[in-house]
């Protein structure tokens, strides 16, 4: 015990750093357990705490933790004939996103991030507001849904609403969506570690450390996330959602 308490003072963290540090490890845990849209939420709320281009290698480890949860659970549902389709040029978009993230400053970098939320946050609202239309089940259009994803998950770790886009198109179950996405997330997030590390060095051994720490609020979150399906109404949890993502975004203008 007075390890960890050594642990947790040497970050040099405020209280209220910590506070919002366990409210987002909550948050992704709950998205991963299929309520739409609250990863959304933490992108901005981390930038406006440890800066824009830190808090992407803060928030990685964090969903790389709630990912592994996700493939345990839905790992036998997953299409990958379409995860092998869009998978290549995600990780193009990625690498266009490296170059751009080095290439500018951190006032600018939390612009691009915040830009890349709003997007989401747009692509969220005209899929649940758009009537049925017929989305081109060709190459071309998982290049741009894939270039666009790696582009936004390097950035701000938010090719949730992008990737959903590509897979809503496809007509998959319930199930094979979650799935495909579960494995998706967890191939490109791992693909990350290394350019955070070593080019934008962003996540260190302590940065990792300090994710440990928040792995219960994380298993929480998803515990949290399947009562929260079961009796919020989805309509009017998304507007939440949505709107609280918005207003965090727009402060970091």
């Amino acid at each position: 015990m007075p390890f960890i308490v050594d642990l947790i003072s040497s970050f040099g963290f405020s209280t209220s750093d910590w506070i919002i540090s366990l409210i987002c490890g909550i948050l992704i845990g709950t998205a991963k357990a299929g309520v739409a849209g609250t990863g959304l939420m933490v992108v901005p709320i981390m930038a406006v705490v440890f800066g824009g281009k830190p808090s992407t290698g803060i928030v990685l480890p964090m969903l790389i933790i709630a990912d592994l949860f996700a493939v345990r659970h839905y790992h036998k549902h997953a299409n990958w004939k379409y995860i092998l389709k869009v998978t290549p040029w995600a990780l193009v978009g990625i690498i266009i996103a490296l170059f751009v993230g080095q290439a500018v400053s951190d006032e600018s970098f939390k612009s691009i991030l915040s830009l890349s939320v709003l997007c989401g946050i747009a692509l969220m609202i005209w899929r649940d507001v758009r009537k049925p239309v017929s989305i081109p089940d060709n190459w071309w259009f998982a290049m741009i849904l894939g270039l666009a994803g790696g582009f936004a998950t390097m950035i701000a770790n938010a090719a949730g609403p992008i990737l959903s886009l590509y897979l809503l198109s496809m007509r998959i179950p319930k199930y094979i969506f979650i799935g495909t996405g579960a494995w998706f997330f967890l191939l490109v997030n791992l693909f990350k570690v290394p350019l955070h590390i070593f080019s934008w060095k962003t996540m260190t051994l302590k940065t990792i450390s300090f994710n440990l720490i928040l792995a219960p609020a994380i298993i929480l979150g998803v515990y949290l996330g399947i009562q929260i399906v079961k009796l919020l109404p989805e309509k009017l949890f998304r507007i939440l959602v949505i709107s609280t993502a918005a207003i965090s975004a727009l402060f970091l203008f």
